[in-house]
């Protein structure tokens, strides 16, 4: 027997090696995608958006995207859980309803991932009289 190299075609390029996928990449993935619906008129609970507030006031930190959204992410699965704020007057099953279907479409298409669970908290209903804790903007 001879010690030749064996003449097996190589693995396909898909098959060369691993992709993984941080839990802030999915995280900005859905905060991103639960802004875009309407109704929703901030992310994350009253805590959460002073001390986002805060940060966004320190020059280069930007806004985080990701406030409000906790993802757990594993091989192929992830799931999420949103708090967000919504705009009185809104049907709040619908809106979640729309955040929902918005997420899992905007995550799976983008990173490949099976979504199995969106949880998702109402945390507070902006009042048309109350006043702007932070300016939130929509992030386009």
């Amino acid at each position: 027997m001879t010690d030749t190299p064996s003449k097996e075609s190589p693995a396909a390029p898909s098959d060369r090696g691993r992709t993984t996928i941080a839990d802030g990449v999915v995280e900005k993935i859905a905060g991103m995608a639960a802004r875009d619906v309407v109704g929703v008129h901030a992310m994350g609970g009253g805590l959460a958006r002073t001390f986002g507030a805060v940060r966004d006031r320190v020059p280069g930190s930007g806004k985080s995207v990701a406030r409000g959204v906790k993802a757990e992410v594993g091989e192929v699965q992830t799931a999420l859980d949103l708090e967000i704020v919504v705009d009185y007057g809104v049907a709040i099953a619908d809106v979640a309803r729309a955040v929902r279907e918005n997420v899992i479409s905007a995550v799976e298409r983008m990173t490949g991932l099976e979504v199995v669970e969106v949880n998702i908290a109402v945390s507070d209903v902006k009042l048309p009289d109350e006043e702007e804790d932070e300016p939130e903007q929509r992030l386009q």
